[in-house]
């Protein structure tokens, strides 16, 4: 039987419209780190090109070695700037700091992620790729549905209204999860999770 991290884990579940408290625990995910523009970075591209083909060969030796099937999780990223007016009002991407990851299941060892990344010998970052371990715990989240370009009122009315309401502050960094495949959905469509580790203030 084929499992889904997205339907069993509760992190992975978020609401249009609404900001709900999530405790998430540790999870490891193969990791790019880079930065700039994500849609004119070369290095971005790149780093799409060594994640996926290292998670697909991970899943297949999982099924194979370990009886253990899964779909494979979605893209991930974490992104940072130094002035955090570039992801809601000035939404200046040239200043953008970003990790590109995808989830690592449990009971996946290093040992088959080595051999993944053996198998995907020829992945342009490869030498860059690693794995890491994120533990956000106490986040705020919410399902955003429409074009990433449309984000910054979301997540201004989060960071400075709905954080502060609630006695939080933000702490780690701004944590986007990608429910849609941007290659085959419209941009009205895209259905996104944005997340923001918080901390009481």
């Amino acid at each position: 039987m084929k499992s889904d991290p997205k339907k069993e884990l509760p992190s992975y579940r978020s609401r249009a419209g609404v900001f709900d408290l999530v405790e998430v625990p540790p999870l490891r995910y193969l990791m790019i780190d880079g930065a700039g523009d994500p849609n004119t970075s070369t290095e971005y591209r790149d780093a799409l090109a060594t994640l996926y083909p290292v998670a697909y060969r991970l899943k297949f030796l999982s099924k194979r070695e370990l009886g253990r099937d899964y779909v494979v999780p979605p893209l991930e990223a974490l992104w940072d700037a130094a002035d955090k007016a570039a992801f809601t009002s000035a939404r200046d991407k040239s200043q953008w700091t970003w990790t590109a990851m995808i989830l690592v299941p449990d009971g996946v060892g290093d040992e088959l992620v080595s051999r993944a990344k053996q198998q995907a010998a020829q992945a342009p970052l490869l030498d860059r790729l690693r794995v890491g371990t994120l533990a956000e715990g106490l986040c705020v989240q919410t399902l955003h549905i429409g074009s990433y370009d449309d984000e910054g009122p979301v997540l201004e009315r989060m960071h400075d209204e709905f954080i502060p309401s609630r006695g939080l502050r933000m702490t780690g960094i701004h944590h986007e999860i990608y429910l849609s495949d941007a290659r085959r959905v419209e941009p009205s469509k895209l259905r996104t999770i944005l997340r923001q580790p918080v901390v009481p203030a």
